[in-house]
């Protein structure tokens, strides 16, 4: 299958990675030159713009960090929109049912089929090929594409045919993520501070009912190293969090608990924290505890 892959950043690099490794034809285009150069070894070929990218393939691929981001790509002056080629786009940025139905229809008006294909595993995921694949949209367009989703992950899931579903149960699934990621650097500090050894501890929590993404991806990943390195930024994290309340609120859903996970995540945000790692959000709780986790590899 020949394809089009713009934004090829933490996740969309080894995405489009997998993709390669699957055999498919990729035409990439990233902002900065040097993200594209791996993928150009690897011959896949080089586009100077959105626009080009899509005179040059039928379906293209989006994985972009923000909504303004998008929007230029998509629509802007040299977007995909513009394009000779595209038919078909296919979405795996958590950007809201709101903005995907907006897109949808934008993109419609061009001729433009969207599948709206929200990812979730984060980099380790995407490097590995273990993503959870959320899709919605046209039955017809996703098991035409189905190919080239299963070089991503082996759980491909088709929520829907409405636009905009896939995105709700991305909300759903990050929000749990970031109360987990929370809950889990509150807990191990308290309980490497009353003197439990980390490594005991983590084993037996994932033996248990406490098991979660942060106890057996994010914390033996970058936590128990020190690196901080799983390589989600707290500004995407942030993002994502306002968009499942705003889905909550859309739907008027109490969200009393992922409130409270936002003002968690927000107080390190707003020291400056916004590059860094998600994984930090651990030195915070650290820090009003008075008791750092050791390092343990």
């Amino acid at each position: 299958m020949e394809l089009g892959f713009v934004g090829v950043g933490a996740m969309g690099a080894p995405m489009a990675g997998r993709l390669l490794d699957g055999g498919h034809s990729l035409v990439v285009h990233d902002v900065r030159p040097e993200a594209v150069a791996p993928l150009a070894a690897r011959q896949a070929r080089t586009a100077t713009s959105p626009q080009a990218v899509a005179d040059m393939a039928e379906t293209v691929i989006v994985s972009l960090p923000t909504l303004d981001a998008w929007r230029e790509v998509g629509l802007g002056e040299q977007g995909l929109a513009k394009g000779g080629r595209i038919a078909k786009l296919v979405n795996t940025c958590t950007v809201g049912s709101g903005f995907v139905r907006e897109m949808a229809a934008a993109l419609a008006a061009s001729g433009i089929e969207m599948l709206d294909c929200p990812i979730s595993g984060g980099p380790p995921g995407a490097e590995a090929g273990t993503l959870s694949v959320m899709a919605s949209g046209s039955r017809a367009l996703f098991d035409a594409l189905r190919p080239a989703l299963d070089c991503w992950g082996h759980t491909v899931v088709h929520v829907g045919e409405e636009p905009g579903a896939a995105q709700t149960v991305k909300l759903v699934n990050n929000i749990l993520s970031a109360a987990a990621l929370a809950v889990t650097s509150e807990a191990l500090v308290m309980g490497s501070k009353a003197g439990v050894d980390l490594e005991a501890m983590l084993e037996a929590v994932n033996a248990g009912s406490g098991r979660n993404s942060a106890t057996v991806g994010k914390v033996p990943a970058s936590v128990l190293d020190r690196s901080f390195a799983y390589g989600a930024a707290l500004d995407i994290l942030m993002k994502d969090i306002e968009l499942a309340l705003a889905e909550a609120e859309r739907l008027q859903v109490p969200s009393w608990v992922s409130s409270a996970v936002r003002q968690f995540f927000r107080h390190w945000h707003m020291q400056g924290k916004g590059r860094e790692d998600i994984t930090s959000i651990v030195q915070m709780v650290e820090g009003f505890a008075g008791h750092t986790l050791p390092k343990t590899r």
